[in-house]
């Protein structure tokens, strides 16, 4: 499974924000981006925007980043996996992750429902190599997922980390598994103005423990998360500057380990930043 260098993250509308007829995946391609990532949502079943994504370009790889094991059951996604297989052979990537206990009903105990749920992908004889470990890649921040991503998949997509975290998964998960951490970047040359819109970025993500936890396993105390987080740490997981400082962080995070990076371009909410992307592909589709 080969995800090329630099892939692209997104969550929201894969619509140009300048024109929505424009077809984005086919662009993005074109521009030399290796693979899409996208949330799988938190609705039941696997999103038909991964299909409209596939169909709409001719070799780019797409990524489910994540699919949250609480909210469709092993089989229904196996039998999905498969039916993308089927319509484009080796071109989707399974993403599924624990998610997080403040938005999950009932959840409890992450590592061993992952497990379960990884034992039920295994046993499903429709999922076939589509949904099968070399085929699948696990949202992994400590140690014991990133182990069982290394032992029960292609590897690990680590999500709103700092660059010493790549080291840190690289180590725990070996020389071969997969490294797919996703990187925030914003294109604002000035300090404080790139703060203060990566500030409204980072305060959600800060208040959910699985994060917060795993910045301070890295060293960043109890004033670095608090207020949307202290300028160090927004600088260590928001990429912001201009192309060549994004470009710089991109090599910082393959140099530490990491296989592949998926860059999120941080933009108001609504359509897809398509523009933001074109200005960054010389710097970041030749590294």
């Amino acid at each position: 499974m080969d995800l090329g260098r630099v892939g692209i993250w997104w969550s929201g509308a894969w619509q140009a924000a300048e024109d929505s007829s424009v077809d984005v995946a086919a662009e993005l391609e074109e521009l030399g981006y290796t693979a899409l990532w996208s949330s799988g949502g938190f609705q039941p079943g696997l999103s038909p925007h991964f299909e409209r994504l596939l169909a709409s370009s001719t070799g780019i790889m797409v990524c489910s980043g994540i699919v949250s094991t609480w909210s469709t059951p092993p089989d229904e996604i196996g039998r999905a996996v498969t039916d993308l297989e089927v319509r484009h052979p080796g071109r989707f990537v399974l993403g599924i992750g624990a998610s997080h206990a403040a938005i999950v009903e009932n959840y409890s105990r992450p590592y061993s429902h992952m497990v379960a749920y990884l034992d039920a992908l295994d046993a499903l004889d429709a999922a076939g190599p589509a949904a099968a470990s070399g085929r699948r890649v696990l949202a992994a921040l400590g140690p014991r997922m990133l182990s069982l991503a290394a032992d029960r998949a292609a590897g690990a997509h680590p999500y709103f980390v700092p660059v010493e975290h790549t080291a840190r998964a690289r180590e725990v998960l070996g020389p071969d598994a997969l490294l797919a951490p996703e990187v925030t970047v914003l294109l604002e040359k000035d300090a404080s103005t790139a703060r203060r819109v990566a500030r409204a970025f980072t305060a959600g993500y800060l208040s959910l423990p699985n994060y917060a936890n795993n910045l301070r396993s890295l060293g960043f105390g109890d004033e670095d998360l608090a207020h949307g987080g202290s300028d160090r740490l927004v600088d260590a997981v928001v990429a912001w500057g201009d192309t060549d400082d994004i470009a710089n962080r991109i090599r910082q995070h393959l140099e530490a380990g990491a296989d592949h990076v998926c860059v999120q371009v941080l933009a108001p909410p609504g359509s897809f930043p398509l523009q933001t992307y074109r200005e960054l592909a010389p710097a970041l589709t030749g590294i």
